[in-house]
């Protein structure tokens, strides 16, 4: 079965009626959606009004977001590298005391 692609406007109009009507679910049916893509919208919405329901499906980030993603990124790596020399260095310090 073939994904559809739904318009931003039909997200944030499916938004919009959940919020007006309140029952999600027989929303969800008229529209012939999962109730759980209502839901998700309406946080994404209520996350990032300003970033949400981008054309090609991807979030477009700012600028500082896209560094701090970066930054988050090197910070793991950077925590990966040093708990990995912290066991090498308790390795090596205990095969010393052995001789």
């Amino acid at each position: 079965m073939k994904r559809r692609k739904l318009s931003k406007e039909f997200k944030i109009k499916a938004v919009e009626l959940s919020n007006v009507q309140g029952n999600t679910k027989e929303i969800a049916m008229e529209l012939s959606i999962s109730s759980d893509l209502i839901y998700r919208w309406r946080r994404e919405l209520e996350l990032h009004p300003d970033l949400v329901f981008s054309d090609n499906g991807v979030k477009q980030l700012t600028e500082d977001q896209k560094e701090l993603e970066q930054l988050r990124k090197q910070l793991k790596d950077v925590t990966m590298a040093r708990d990995i020399l912290k066991k090498a260095v308790s390795i090596f310090s205990k095969s010393d005391r052995k001789y």
